[in-house]
């Protein structure tokens, strides 16, 4: 009968009482998967349509786990960082060493924001340009790949990127929950197309790159056109403001409080 019994067990089927029920055996619980999910500052590649492909650094918050949805920032440089598309010229820094990356790292641990950092191939962000399109797509391919909430995207650019912040918040007007221009400027005539978009805006009033009047312009605009930009100008301060700006704790409070409506 043991036999019969250990037959009888092997094949799902257990003799209860007088009669034979048939179960499902017990089966030993599948090995968990565990996926270990990379955080902090992580290099990617993006591959275009003609086959190349365009590197790009996203930062993921280090308590990153995908079981919820985080705000994320799109940085666009400036042209100092360009990669030059003919090979000729020696690069610069790369576009993680100026501007938003290194004010992550001083706030690495704590920083909450998915940030996307793509690098221009060739001078200028605007929408219509390779590299305009090629941002967001990389903002989409990302978006994508980690859990994002799709109403908390923000967009900043520093200089060259300040411009192009400018320029993709007109060709996108209803994306991006906030805008955060810094020493750049843009097409004063067309902000009405973006007055509903939270902004604050940097520039320091000695620069000699791109003149503050660039700014000025652009936030005089927006209040006329009913908006209520925030906007810090540093007295003496040259081109080289995003330091104080991207160091701005304010300005991250400020940025979790906007929510694209």
């Amino acid at each position: 009968m043991s036999i019969l019994l250990q037959t009888l067990r092997l094949a799902g089927v257990w003799l209860l009482g007088a009669g034979l029920a048939t179960v499902a055996l017990a089966q030993e619980p599948a090995a968990t998967k565990v996926q270990t999910v990379k955080t902090g500052f992580i290099e990617r590649v993006y591959k275009n349509a003609d086959g190349s492909e365009s590197p790009y650094v996203v930062f993921i918050p280090h308590d990153y786990d995908g079981s919820k949805a985080y705000p994320v920032i799109l940085f666009l440089h400036g042209a100092g960082e360009t990669k030059d598309p003919t090979g000729k010229k020696k690069s610069g820094k790369m576009p993680v060493e100026v501007g938003i990356g290194p004010a992550i790292k001083k706030r690495e641990k704590t920083f909450a924001f998915i940030v996307v950092i793509p690098r221009a191939e060739g001078f200028g962000w605007g929408a219509t340009t390779a590299n305009g399109k090629r941002a967001i797509a990389i903002l989409d391919e990302v978006m994508r790949d980690y859990k994002v909430d799709p109403q908390r995207q923000y967009l900043t650019g520093l200089s060259m990127g300040g411009m192009g912040t400018w320029s993709l918040a007109l060709a996108y007007p209803d994306r991006w929950a906030a805008i955060v221009p810094i020493c750049g400027r843009g097409d004063p005539s067309s902000v009405a197309k973006i007055k509903h978009i939270p902004c604050w805006c940097f520039h320091g009033d000695a620069d000699t790159a791109v003149p503050v009047s660039g700014s000025r312009d652009m936030i005089e605009a927006l209040r006329q056109a009913g908006a209520q930009p925030k906007y810090t100008e540093y007295p003496g301060v040259g081109h080289n403001c995003w330091d104080r700006a991207y160091n701005t704790d304010e300005l991250y409070k400020w940025l979790l409080e906007q929510r694209r409506k």
